[in-house]
């Protein structure tokens, strides 16, 4: 599909985008190539292709929910500015 500069300047205004004659020439070139492309893709018959509900169908391998890391929340807390009961204790911020 073969697009002309008033057509690309009107793109541009609605995407609010400034573009001057050398850069809609450019872009001409350009977009045309895209939408040559979509056309190409869409002239492919998919009648017999299965519609995918997400494009990762195959199954994650699983791991063992098992613990990697020791408990270190007392020298956490110890290292903390501020804790108390096993908490952080931070200034307030909003009022």
């Amino acid at each position: 599909m073969a697009l002309d500069n008033k057509t690309v300047q009107d793109i541009a205004r609605l995407a609010r985008l400034s573009v001057s004659d050398q850069q809609a020439e450019k872009y001409r070139g350009e977009l045309s190539n895209i939408l040559d492309l979509v056309a190409q893709m869409e002239a492919v018959d998919t009648s017999d292709v299965e519609p995918m509900t997400h494009p990762f169908d195959a199954t994650l391998r699983m791991r063992p929910d098992a613990v990697t890391e020791s408990n270190q929340r007392e020298e956490f807390q110890a290292a903390a500015p501020n804790a108390e009961s096993g908490l952080y204790l931070v200034p307030k911020v909003i009022d």
